[in-house]
């Protein structure tokens, strides 16, 4: 078994993170799950929320958007939608963020569905960003 997994994440707008990693958490579309070095190949979507990757006993963080998680022979590719490193998001500007999200899904709420389902999926991002910021402060 091997130690060290190749974690691979490009977003459409740069690749994010080339690195050796020891274990990777990721949020698919049926659940979370975990993936360590020697795991058989497989492909999955993957749904908004928080990728986890440890490497020597610290865990870093990244708010993704959807995509797609591929592992193969010990090398794990995340294309995504978005996404950002969490040690890299501001937390006042996503907390700022959140909350205009939020009010935007309070006014949709009373306009249409669409617009509701729209401002909702923007508030899910938002929290996720602030949540995934938060772990690096303090």
């Amino acid at each position: 078994m091997a130690e060290k997994l190749r974690l691979e994440l490009v977003s459409p707008e740069k690749q994010l993170l080339s690195i050796d990693v020891d274990e990777i958490v990721a949020p698919g579309v049926e659940g979370e799950f975990g993936v360590l070095p020697g795991h058989t190949a497989f492909l999955t979507a993957l749904r908004v929320g928080e990728l986890v990757y440890k490497n020597n006993g610290k865990e870093d963080y990244v708010a993704l958007e959807r995509g797609f998680f591929e592992v193969v022979d010990n090398k794990v590719t995340v294309l995504a939608e978005g996404a950002e490193l969490g040690r890299e998001i501001d937390l006042e500007e996503a907390i700022r963020r959140k909350l205009e999200a939020e009010k935007a899904l309070e006014h949709a709420r009373h306009e249409d569905e669409i617009k509701f389902r729209k401002a909702e999926a923007q508030l899910r991002r938002e929290l996720l960003r602030v949540s995934v910021a938060e772990k690096y402060k303090g």
